[in-house]
């Protein structure tokens, strides 16, 4: 099936927030941010910008009526600055106006005195001086101490990697109006529509159930919209019940890149050692995550790189520790690997030094570590269906992995001052919510009398075809035309207390809760169908929109089924409930079964770089993934291709930049460089491994969201292949994203290699 969306979009009639009608009245605003990173408030003058025509009213914490707290896991965050600012574009008050160009005026005018303090943006800095969003955490498996004597190898280092800016195509914003009996109804561009509910609820102090959020699609999420939506939906409704107007919130390009949080920048410090045979047996890692100035979701990310601190290798001796560090920077927050990438480059710098001072390709060290059945996870967790090697040998046997190397060996001989470079790139990663309760979903199916049917879940559709797979597996379950289904919008009021359309588990958990509705449903018309056909219930399946009866199609078509169903007055709808069984996770202990199952996959990447400009182009990534049993192919490969090009482009470009007073420097499209079309590789092959899939993925189709950007990695380790290919003096680091500044640095320092025409 190919992805329903697609001829919206390309028609331009797929509705997003910006395509919502303006109801009459409706009132729009803008934030009055913080133009310093650390200081206390000693006054603010709204005097002017209140006067200015066509502003209504401004609104500051003292507007609130509830909570002025939006903090999702910890209450350290407010919705407007009161006496101290955390960080620059921290809001401090909103002002409504009739026109969003007045609002934007009006900004302009107010006028504030802050006694400016220092601030922090390093995290080691934040470490050293005790400022933690909350206690370290650790993960243990064996006995490193011990381990390190029986070790023929040891080596030490540090891996820094960036932010990233998730750049999604519709900025953050919502739409909120008010209903009867004053309800609010808001329409918000959120991955978590009921994190804005309950958060509406607690600053506007009223129950949750006077508080409807519904979602019809987003343009982008990755991960910026499932705790950081939330600000806007709150700012809307606090408008709209203030005002008894509608009011739109919608950020400028660059207040959104101003005021919201991105990718966890880490620092970190690595020691690992290997036998004789090139096995990993013991493995320390330190994380010094940059969580910004309020937790949002940093507790859960650095989770998770704890969780894949040691990515596709099996270490029988491992200690990580992760500090979440409290600096003066917009809270970060999640986005597509959740941490999980952070610890995997980590991992892989490690082996890419110990295999530079061994004098053997890293691929030599990975092969050898790969897990396999019966291994165990740092967590606890015992590995089972691993993928690892298979994926691993199938890239290998396919595109040939020997030639490639010969290839890149035989270019570099004829080339001066190009060089190619190669390098493999495993992952492995987990698929569940990490937090165990968040794993659970409902669905909502009715079947309306003339045979249509209509579903609602708690999936969020932004870009990545979870709409397309619901709809799949209603119309499978009841064997009817696709074209019968109706995917309703996430709504809060038909679909309640739902998790975030994130952790790469949305199909997984509303599909399986949409399966278990229709399954039910569907019981109810086979029995009806028994009934009519004076048959037992044994004898009846629905196929093709038609009615079979012991092997043998009947006259009884679907829509006649449900009408006598229907006449004969059997329930035609359905909730449907799931929570993932199996899993747990005891965070005293630090061990557990915290994922229902993991996505295996491989990849070569090949580069080629210009030694004298420092630029470089991707010849191509050839990759083996573990799809399972994939239930819609072009919808997967486009998520792999995305999220390919996605996390190369955090190893190589996207250079996320603040200076020492906590400034965005890197604010605009202009001076932050996202992958475009001529950043892409240039051949792109996605094999997908043979299986048998996973039975706790729906129909055995496995995740395919955040794995593929995990590919990327292995971008960083082909361009320095490259580089130590033209200077052999260079000096292996690791601080990710690799710009062509930084390559052109590697490419000649400590060398005797001069500059041409220089």
């Amino acid at each position: 099936m190919k992805n329903i969306d697609s001829k919206g979009h390309v028609r331009g009639e797929s509705i997003y927030l910006d395509d919502i009608p303006m109801r009459v009245g409706t009132l729009y605003g803008d934030i009055y941010d913080a133009p310093c990173a650390h200081g206390k408030i000693k006054s603010v003058d709204y005097s002017e910008a209140e006067q200015f025509p066509g502003v209504v009213k401004i609104l500051t914490h003292q507007d609130v009526s509830g909570e002025n707290q939006i903090g999702g896991i910890f209450p350290d965050e407010p919705l407007f600055a009161e006496d101290e600012i955390h960080f620059w574009g921290m809001p401090i008050a909103l002002i409504i106006a009739e026109t969003e160009y007045i609002a934007r005026q009006a900004r302009k005018l107010i006028k504030i005195d802050i006694e400016k303090l220092p601030a922090i943006v390093d995290p080691k800095e934040a470490k050293a001086k005790g400022s933690l969003i909350f206690p370290p955490r650790t993960f243990k498996l064996g006995d490193v101490e011990a381990a390190w004597e029986g070790c023929d190898y040891v080596f030490e280092g540090s891996a820094d990697s960036g932010g990233q800016e998730h750049l999604y195509i519709e900025t953050q914003g919502a739409y909120a109006y008010l209903m009867e009996n004053g309800n609010v109804r808001i329409a918000s561009s959120t991955q978590g529509p009921t994190a804005v509910q309950r958060t509406v609820a607690k600053v506007l102090g009223v129950p949750m159930h006077k508080v409807e959020v519904d979602v019809t699609r987003l343009g982008g999420g990755f991960g910026g919209k499932e705790d950081q939506a939330t600000a806007w939906g709150v700012m809307a409704a606090l408008a709209t019940t203030a005002l008894k107007r509608p009011v739109k919130i919608a950020l400028h390009r660059m207040d959104d890149m101003r005021m919201t949080g991105k990718r966890h920048p880490y620092r970190s410090d690595f020691k690992i050692g290997l036998n004789k045979d090139l096995k990993i047996t013991a493995y320390e890692v330190t994380f010094y995550q940059n969580a910004g100035a309020a937790a949002d979701l940093s507790p859960a990310v650095m989770e998770r790189t704890l969780f894949h601190a040691t990515n596709s290798y099996y270490i029988p001796n491992v200690t990580a520790t992760a500090y979440s560090c409290r600096t003066h920077l917009p809270p970060n927050t999640a986005f597509r690997g959740f941490g999980g990438p952070q610890g995997m480059f980590v991992m892989e710098s490690a082996i890419a030094k110990a295999a530079r001072e061994l004098g053997v390709e890293p691929h030599e060290i990975q092969q050898r570590n790969l897990l396999k059945d019966g291994d165990e996870f740092p967590y606890g967790q015992i590995v089972d269906h691993a993928e690892a090697l298979s994926t691993w040998e199938n890239a290998v046997d396919k595109f040939k992995l020997q030639s490639l190397r010969q290839e890149v060996d035989d270019f570099n001989s004829h080339n001066k001052h190009l060089k190619k470079g190669i390098a493999m790139q495993p992952v492995c990663f987990g698929i569940s919510f990490t937090n165990t309760p968040m794993n659970n979903a409902r669905a909502l199916v009715h079947i309306y009398s003339d045979g249509s049917v209509g579903v609602s879940t708690g999936a969020v559709e932004m870009g990545q075809g979870v709409n397309t797979k619901m709809l799949q597996v209603a119309a499978s379950t009841f064997s009817i035309d696709p074209a019968k289904v109706k995917l309703e919008t996430t709504n809060t009021t038909r679909v309640a207390n739902t998790s975030p359309s994130a952790a790469s588990s949305t199909a997984d958990l509303n599909g399986k809760a949409l399966q278990i509705a229709c399954d039910k449903l569907l019981e109810r018309l086979k029995e009806t169908a028994a009934k009519v056909l004076k048959s037992e219930v044994t004898y009846i399946l629905l196929q093709d929109d038609q009615v079979y009866c012991e092997g043998k199609p009947t006259e009884l078509s679907w829509e006649q089924l449900v009408q006598a169903a229907f006449l004969d007055r059997v329930c035609l709808t359905e909730n449907g409930h799931y929570a993932t069984p199996v899993i747990h996770f005891d965070k005293a202990k630090e061990k557990g079964h915290p994922f229902a199952y993991h996505v295996y996959g491989t990849a070569i990447l090949v580069v080629t770089v210009d030694c004298i400009r420092g630029t470089y182009v991707f010849d191509a990534v050839k990759l083996v993934h573990d799809f399972g049993k994939s239930m819609n192919e072009h919808i997967d490969l486009g998520q792999i291709e995305g999220g390919l090009v996605q996390g190369i482009g955090w190893m190589t470009m996207e250079d996320l930049q603040y200076n020492d007073e906590g400034k965005l420097l890197s604010n605009a499209l202009s001076t932050y460089k996202v992958p475009d079309i001529y950043s892409v590789p240039k051949e792109i092959i996605v094999e997908a491994l043979e299986t048998e899939g996973h039975e706790m993925a729906i129909l055995k189709s496995k995740a395919v969201g955040e794995p593929p950007l995990m590919y990327g990695l292995g971008a960083y380790f082909a361009i320095q292949d490259a580089i130590r290919a033209y200077n052999p003096d260079y000096q292996m680091k690791f601080d990710a994203p690799f710009t062509p500044e930084k390559v052109l640095n590697g490419l000649y320092e400590k060398s005797n290699v001069s500059v041409p025409g220089v």
